[in-house]
């Protein structure tokens, strides 16, 4: 069972990581009130910024362009589909992209674009590696162990009742690190290194997130009394990702099954071992994250805010309904993108949230 699909892809259908340089100040900033930059953007998913310029990933329009002086998103590479996940190295750009069959939800191809700033381009197709190792393969998901009932129960609903990774892939967060990318894969619950070669490593698969089913649950989806009590793993599903302080790998996760509450993490990955230690919890719909030394910038879509992991702890930044993406540069400031509500216009925006000397130039190098 996943919501990768149902919650990433729709979100993109509806509309129409990330470097981390130092800052000034390990602590967040105090709540603050964000300045619009632009509002001509579909469903901006990733942000990336690189000394003055600030690049968006806009997987409604497909395009990914730069943010110009008077609000204007000047398209840089336009054309791909199911755009997510953007970063900067150097002269290259990274950026993920997903064929999806909106009919059934269903992930067709997936991979990482690696383009150099001669426009060159290196597709690695993680949809294929997913194909032949899924990584998640041997991991158990659902109820261990479940009755004739509880079988029928989930079946009746459309929910395998126990089942192991199946072989899907779905590239969703983007960051940059010496010598290559880190890229969240949000279909295959696992985190890759990847060379500008097109070398695949998997880092880490996110472990399974247990939730005991409650009657209230149970209720809302019609289901039997059986099932009540019942701890099911659900997926994880990371989403963001970043380099932290001493080459800490940062990834933010998704419940793979209802976002009933709160129940995105953060997590730590031990680049060496592949051991994921949660850093947070009760993040909800971690969608992007940002790493400042010590402290990691959230946005959570389904909170609507942008909040920061500090020393255990999680505050508010900005109320931002809508929040997809964050990114941080250089002189201190914290860049967030949202997408559009229901209502009209509504459009899909670009802030900026502390208080950095904020800049934006207009060249575009293509």
């Amino acid at each position: 069972m996943r919501t990768s699909r149902a919650l990433l892809a729709a979100a993109a259908a509806a509309a129409l990581a990330l470097t981390a340089p130092p800052a000034a100040s390990a602590a967040p900033p105090a709540p603050s009130e964000p300045r619009v930059w632009s509002t001509q953007l579909a469903a901006p998913f990733s942000l990336a910024v690189d000394g003055k310029r600030v690049l968006v990933a806009d997987g409604g329009t497909g395009a990914v362009g730069q943010l110009q002086p008077d609000g204007s998103v000047v398209p840089i590479v336009g054309g791909v589909p199911g755009l997510a996940g953007l970063a900067i190295r150097g002269g290259r750009t990274a950026y993920g992209s997903t064929v999806t069959d909106f009919g059934t939800f269903t992930n067709l191809e997936s991979g990482l674009n690696i383009r150099s700033a001669q426009g060159d381009t290196v597709y690695v197709d993680l949809h294929a590696f997913e194909s032949a190792h899924n990584p998640d393969g041997e991991v158990s998901y659902g109820v261990s162990d479940p009755s004739p009932c509880v079988e029928d129960a989930f079946a009746e609903v459309g929910i395998p009742a126990s089942y192991t990774g199946i072989v899907d892939s779905h590239v969703y967060g983007v960051t940059a690190r010496q010598g290559g990318w880190i890229v969240a894969d949000a279909g295959a619950n696992t985190v890759y290194a990847v060379t500008d070669d097109g070398a695949i490593e998997p880092l880490a698969v996110l472990p399974p997130q247990p939730m005991e089913i409650t009657a209230d649950m149970a209720a809302m989806f019609g289901m039997p009394d059986c099932v009540v009590g019942v701890t099911y793993a659900f997926e994880s599903v990371p989403t963001g990702v970043a380099v932290g302080r001493g080459g800490e790998i940062l990834v933010s996760t998704l419940p793979g099954g209802p976002e009933v509450g709160a129940r995105g993490g953060l997590w730590s990955i031990d680049a060496e071992t592949g051991a994921a230690t949660r850093l947070a919890s009760g993040l909800a719909g971690p969608t992007s994250i940002a790493a400042v030394r010590d402290t990691v910038y959230v946005a959570e879509l389904f909170g609507g805010r942008v909040s920061a992991v500090h020393g255990g702890s999680v505050s508010t930044v900005a109320e931002l309904p809508g929040a997809l993406a964050v990114a941080t540069s250089a002189d201190g400031t914290l860049w967030a993108a949202t997408m559009g509500g229901e209502e009209p216009p509504a459009p899909g925006t670009i802030v900026s949230i502390s208080d950095g000397a904020v800049k934006v130039i207009g060249h575009v190098n293509r």
